[in-house]
């Protein structure tokens, strides 16, 4: 090896270990602010209010993230438990079809509560008495009712 590719090849060592320096260092740097700053997807957002304003029952707004985090009326709330998590996700996936398609159902002569869902791929609207709703519903409206009970200490 003469003199000048001695120096060519340290000054490439210098530069990639300089470069290795930064890449640690900004690895680093977005671990850090990583752990603090990422947010998890959300699996969906219910809105549920009274069909009949004036009632006991408050609304109320659902927020349920792809780690169980769950949001109650803009307020973070808890945790999902395994069982409801895995429940909340098998909901996102049968509620793909009818959120794709915005699916609108117009209430039943005796509703008690409406319903409006989003999601990734669109939004749903119903009541819990909508004619010819698809059985996904009824479980959405009991995974609310239940996750409003458990997790966000709300008597319904």
């Amino acid at each position: 090896m003469n003199a000048r590719s001695a120096h060519v090849s340290s000054g490439a060592g210098r530069v990639r270990a300089a470069a290795a320096g930064v890449c640690v260092g900004l690895c680093a740097a977005i671990l850090a602010a990583g752990c603090k700053g990422i947010r998890a997807p959300d699996l969906f957002l219910v809105t549920r209010t009274p069909a009949s304003p004036g009632g006991s029952i408050a609304p109320l707004t659902l927020l349920v993230n792809e780690e169980g985090g769950v949001h109650c009326n803009g307020v973070a709330a808890g945790k999902l438990g395994d069982a409801q998590l895995l429940q909340a996700r098998d909901l996102q996936e049968d509620l793909r079809d009818p959120s794709s398609k915005h699916l609108s159902l117009p209430p039943g002569p005796q509703s008690a509560f409406r319903y409006h869902l989003r999601d990734e791929k669109g939004s749903v609207s119903f009541s819990d008495d909508s004619p010819r709703q698809p059985p996904v519903l009824r479980r959405l409206a009991l995974f609310v009712l239940q996750t409003a009970q458990t997790v966000c200490h709300l008597p319904q």
